[in-house]
């Protein structure tokens, strides 16, 4: 049995979503782990859980025994939560995780420049993810950010400054290389942030 199957099956079965496996040449095989996303009622608002130690250990252990059945060659199990750069990689994920800040890498260049303010050999984005529903139900996608320069703690800012304007860009799945929540770190809590700032 494939590797990719032998883990899944195993993190899913203990009820878990499994993110990403890495493997390193010095046999290190590292699997990322979250709880299931289900999709909250109208009205309601998300209620975000996160994996913890005990969540690491238990599927640590099963597959463990799950690998030594399998006689997979590993030299060291690391099993750990996604960390506040989780990769996006399904549709239900960008569904998770609407309104946050994301940073997108494109497989091309844009091609055209958007109103002559986006270079168009651009690939890189930083801004906040949306969902765009047609009148005909089909579901896209678009990150809305600003190229605002980043102020400097005590910098004075005029209040004459026009600020940059918003952008926005849709994009479809299969155009993405990657896709991450953007590690912002914030004591105000993730939607904290103060402006979005674009990556070149």
């Amino acid at each position: 049995m494939a590797l990719q199957d032998i883990v899944e099956q195993t993190v899913v079965g203990l009820g878990y979503d499994l993110v990403e496996i890495n493997r390193s040449a010095g046999g290190l095989l590292r699997i990322t782990i979250d709880l299931p996303w289900t999709q909250p009622k109208e009205g309601e608002l998300p209620t975000e859980q996160f994996v913890n130690v005990e969540d690491c250990e238990k599927v640590t252990r099963q597959l463990q025994f799950a690998l030594e059945v399998e006689t997979v060659d590993y030299r060291r199990l690391e099993v750990s939560s996604p960390g506040i750069d989780r990769p996006l990689r399904h549709a239900q994920d960008f569904e998770r995780f609407v309104g946050q800040v994301v940073d997108l890498t494109l497989k091309a260049p844009m091609g055209v420049a958007a109103a002559g303010q986006v270079s168009a050999s651009r690939k890189k984005f930083r801004g906040t993810l949306e969902r765009l529903v047609a009148q005909t139900g089909e579901v896209s996608w678009q990150i809305v950010w600003s190229d605002e320069p980043e102020v400097k703690p005590g910098q004075r800012v005029s209040k004459k400054r026009v600020p940059a304007p918003l952008q926005a860009l849709g994009f479809t799945l299969d155009e993405l290389r990657e896709a991450r929540l953007a590690p912002i770190v914030s004591f105000k809590g993730r939607g904290a942030a103060g402006f979005i700032e674009g990556a070149d």
